[in-house]
């Protein structure tokens, strides 16, 4: 077995690599703060070799946690917590607009060979409590490649309507700010990461924000350490994130200042409409690597690690 997997119960799971010792990640489903709209999230997230990756509670924006499933614009409430975007006046202190996402109930914890599993069922709330939404989520690590200095994390949410009206997920860009699409699943890089190298298979930095492309990486260097790390995002192939297939097309919400930020946007420059009883299923894969990776090793890498 290379994974373990070790459960305090109400509170977090954390996965550990047998191997070297390191947490890779911990999975924290206890609510805190409720300004910040509650919600699981992965933090602290390393590579094998001990780095973190992510950051939590940063002092510019204390509702950002590591990597986590948000919604900041959902039919009128904040699900992604601290102040709320109101076009024409900025962000606004609105605490009767701050949601929440819910923990349930576990549907298995396992970690068996070279994987480990996290099934959870989830509701999502407005302020008021009322049931709006039913999530399935599934946060799978696997792909352990000691050689390459590498491992990935699997995360699937289908979210489900349970309103009698539709949902509208939307964004600060969906509401009049530009380049501020970011909604859906969300990673905050560690300070150190500011000003790291962001690209694509076709595309560098500056040209990716509200862009559209299978994958996108990360570089970053470290404090406290010597070295890089490069965090890589991928869409599932079933997201038909371009929207060929007429689904909803997703874009690249991505920042590396004034801190590191990605988001595979649900709503970047426009809504997403879900209608009542429908299911809005996405996954997506992020790969944890130790060093500095350039655009033709990541490519390698993926080509040789199929979905």
């Amino acid at each position: 077995m290379t994974l373990n997997l070790t459960h305090t119960h109400g509170d977090r799971i954390t996965v550990t690599h047998r191997a070297t010792g390191t947490e890779l990640f911990t999975y924290v489903y206890r609510p805190e703060a409720p300004w910040e709209a509650p919600k699981p999230y992965l933090h602290p997230i390393r590579t094998l070799s001990g780095a973190v990756v992510t950051d939590y509670r940063p002092n510019d924006h204390r509702w950002h946690k590591g990597l986590q499933l948000t919604a900041s614009h959902l039919s009128g409430q904040n699900l992604w917590g601290g102040n709320t975007y109101v076009h024409g006046e900025g962000y606004l202190a609105l605490p009767e607009r701050v949601g929440s996402m819910a923990h349930t109930a576990f549907e298995e914890i396992s970690a068996t060979g070279d994987s480990a599993v996290i099934a959870e069922r989830l509701t999502w709330h407005p302020y008021d409590g009322e049931l709006w939404a039913e999530e399935e989520r599934r946060v799978e690590a696997s792909a352990v490649d000691a050689e390459a200095g590498s491992w990935s994390l699997t995360w699937t949410s289908a979210v489900t309507n349970r309103r009698a009206e539709p949902l509208r997920f939307g964004s600060p860009t969906t509401h009049g700010r530009p380049a501020a699409g970011y909604t859906g699943l969300f990673w905050r890089g560690p300070r150190a990461f500011r000003d790291g190298r962001t690209f694509t298979a076709e595309a560098d930095g500056g040209d990716l924000m509200g862009a559209q492309a299978d994958w996108l990486a990360y570089v970053g260097e470290h404090d406290g350490r010597d070295g890089h790390a490069t965090v890589i995002f991928e869409h599932a192939p079933g997201n038909d994130h371009t929207g060929a297939k007429g689904t909803h097309p997703a874009h690249w919400f991505v920042r590396s200042d004034p801190f590191a930020a990605v988001a595979p946007s649900w709503a970047f420059h426009d809504e997403l409409v879900l209608p009542p009883g429908d299911t809005l299923a996405r996954s997506y894969r992020v790969t944890v690597a130790d060093g500095a990776w350039d655009r033709d090793r990541v490519t390698a890498h993926l080509r040789g690690h199929a979905w």
